[in-house]
């Protein structure tokens, strides 16, 4: 039997989704980012890709933040293994009195990645009269290898190097003119440099630049004396507020990958990985509420 088009209107109508009002829309449950750890704290150095990669996925990471242009191949095969992701790799460059260069195995890193979607995660030491315009430039000159790939580069805000802040690593990007640059925001690097009542401008500023993020846990207060130690522990310790950091990340737009910082943590490299996903997954449960 044919139904009449007004009746066959009604029926759709009746059977489609109710869009939610705006309100409720807004209050919606965020995804929670991808959580990767660095490899200074899944054994790198002393177990190899396949045994890093498979405790990764049985604690529940996304993937590895990787250190270095060599040995990426060995890596990705393993990730790939286990249905992970190698969402950056750490290569550097340096400015001197005879120009600026950059990680000579950068290109063989380049072709192993293509299409990987990992970044590039750059830093920079190093000084010169004209410091300035060589990060410029040899930032420019990996953008543009990483470019053909698909690759995106990222500016690492390291204590002590060219690029030590976020505000510098956003200079830079905004100097270097490439589309596929941007910044990135070291939780304990910018606790060892800046005050916290300055994180709400900076993220605001920070807007559509970031590509990175980079937590651990570590201890609140005056912070700028305090060493490695205090600066970065497991995320289920010390004193900062973590959650609310990761909140503020979320209002301001991001929602980016987050990278696990480890960096002479002590203790058993499991253990610690599955004390920081325990608090992570109270930070993000919370965040959903």
């Amino acid at each position: 039997m044919n139904l009449l088009p007004s009746a066959v209107a009604a029926v759709v109508l009746c059977l489609a989704p109710k869009a939610l009002p705006a309100s409720e829309a807004a209050a919606a449950p965020r995804t929670p980012p991808a959580f990767f750890a660095f490899d200074n704290g899944t054994g790198r150095g002393t177990l190899p890709p396949e045994a890093q990669a498979k405790m990764l996925k049985e604690l529940g990471y996304a993937g590895i933040g990787y250190t270095g242009a060599t040995g990426i191949p060995e890596m990705l095969a393993a990730l790939d293994r286990h249905g992970l992701k190698m969402f950056s790799t750490y290569v550097g460059a340096t400015l001197g009195p005879e120009g600026s260069s950059f990680d000579p195995n950068l290109p063989e890193a380049v072709r192993a990645l293509k299409g990987r979607e990992t970044i590039l995660w750059l830093y920079i030491t190093g000084n010169a009269p004209n410091g300035e315009d060589q990060a410029v430039e040899v930032i420019r000159q990996v953008a543009d290898l990483a470019e053909p790939a698909g690759l995106r580069v990222a500016l690492y805000p390291h204590v002590g190097f060219y690029v030590a802040r976020v505000e510098d690593a956003l200079r830079l990007a905004e100097k270097a003119d490439r589309k596929n640059v941007g910044a990135s925001f070291n939780l304990c690097h910018w606790l060892k440099l800046d005050h916290q009542r300055n994180l709400q401008p900076l993220l605001k500023a920070s807007a559509g630049r970031l590509l990175l993020v980079s937590i651990n846990g570590a201890d609140g207060g005056e912070t700028n004396a305090m060493g490695w130690d205090r600066l970065i522990q497991t995320l289920d310790r010390g004193s900062f507020d973590v959650g609310k950091f990761l909140r503020a990340l979320a209002a301001h737009g991001y929602t980016g990958p987050v990278g696990l910082q480890c960096y002479a943590v002590p203790g058993d490299v499991r253990e610690n990985l599955q004390r920081s996903m325990a608090a992570w997954r109270k930070y993000t449960a919370q965040a959903a509420q």
